[in-house]
């Protein structure tokens, strides 16, 4: 197994410089090469000289690494303008100039990403995903339609944790089985008592028993505690068989989180996810009508794992004094997020409804009356 930690040598982020007027180059989303955005000079990124790899969680646990909670900031020495900016991401830009950085990978404390799915949707393609989510918004405010402005969206590269395993679990539950019983009741018609009859469904249960076997690949675990699991999970699903190896070019002009979320806590929360699965395959191997899974044993065997950077922008939105946030899935377009609603609208929409009753009414008596 590769070692997937870095050196703990400090080293200089790496530049993009534009070789056509000497600005900057940016990853553009969709090709596989850098682009000024002043001059169009274009760079192809560096074919990759090796694949994705998976790596040994039994070898990760062995070796030492520093914890999340104690790590410094990275410092940032622009080399277009020689600013020094404090991030805890991997990638920036300047805030003085917008120069591109981008963390030699070789001075992280931290695990090194060993794949990234390279964004596929620019900021053109954000504001189009943008502007139908929200006119698909009932009781949007109007202001709300200024989350669409490309300007209010930022690319940002998501730590995610992949786990595969073989699994075999042993359980125990029950079989519930159909069957139909013949049930006698009384009913009142026309002030006298009638005895009927009626087919009446009732279960009876089995124990049951057994193993199951399932592979696992890819389960995926958002690495970061920055933004909602909930929405990361819901701006599924990805298409990680098309992840590249991991390189920098792919980061320059976006930021770029380092994960929060210890590999070790990933995987109990894989884990997690297997069990679900598992689950629905201990009911499919008890059979019947209905199923009981009374209790679950799994054993774990060639637990693989690797970090990979997963695509999403992420806008914004300020509302009565509350933030809303929104993500983008930088590969697909899907848009994820909260929003907030308008009271106004609200308010007429039900007015609207009352007005629209009254006339119903009105023109029901007229009918009535006439």
């Amino acid at each position: 197994m590769t070692d997937p930690i870095g050196t703990t040598e400090p080293t200089a982020s790496r530049p993009f410089p534009c070789g056509g007027c000497g600005a900057r180059l940016e990853f553009t989303p969709g090709t596989t090469a850098l682009t000024c955005p002043y001059c169009g000079f274009q760079q192809q990124t560096e074919a990759p000289q090796r694949a994705v790899r998976e790596h040994s969680y039994d070898q990760l646990v062995a070796l030492p690494r520093k914890p999340v909670a104690t790590l410094a900031a990275h410092v940032y020495v622009c080399h277009r303008c020689g600013a020094q900016t404090q991030s805890n991401a991997i990638s920036e830009s300047c805030q003085f100039c917008a120069a591109p950085m981008v963390v030699d990978t070789a001075a992280l404390e931290q695990i090194i990403p060993e794949a990234v799915l390279p964004f596929q949707v620019d900021r053109n393609g954000v504001r189009t995903s943008l502007k139908s989510w929200v006119n698909s918004r009932w009781f949007a405010p109007s202001g709300l339609k200024k989350v669409s402005e490309a300007e209010s969206v930022k690319g940002t590269y998501l730590p995610h944790w992949t786990y595969d395993s073989r699994t075999r679990s042993d359980y125990v539950g029950q079989r519930g089985e159909y069957y139909w019983e013949t049930e006698t009741y009384t009913v009142e018609v026309d002030g006298k008592s009638e005895t009927r009859t009626r087919q009446v469904r009732k279960t009876r249960w089995y124990p049951a028993s057994g193993r199951v076997q399932r592979d696992f690949d890819d389960v995926l675990v958002p690495g970061t505690h920055q933004v909602s699991p909930a929405n990361l999970d819901a701006l599924a699903p990805w298409p990680l068989e098309r992840a590249a190896p991991y390189q920098q070019d792919f980061l320059a002009g976006y930021q770029t989180l380092r994960y929060d979320v210890e590999p070790e806590a990933g995987l109990t929360d894989a884990k997690a996810r297997m069990a679900k699965v598992i689950e629905k395959d201990c009911e499919a191997d008890i059979g019947g009508d209905e199923q009981r899974v009374l209790s679950v044993q799994t054993q774990y065997a060639d637990i693989m794992f690797k970090l990979m950077l997963l695509p999403v922008w992420i806008a914004c939105y300020i509302y009565a004094g509350k933030t809303y946030q929104i993500m983008v899935n930088g590969r697909t377009g899907k848009v994820v997020g909260e929003r907030p609603y308008s009271k106004i609208k609200i308010a007429l929409a039900i007015l609207a409804g009352l007005v629209a009753l009254g006339l119903v009414a009105v023109l029901y008596l007229k009918s009535q009356g006439g």
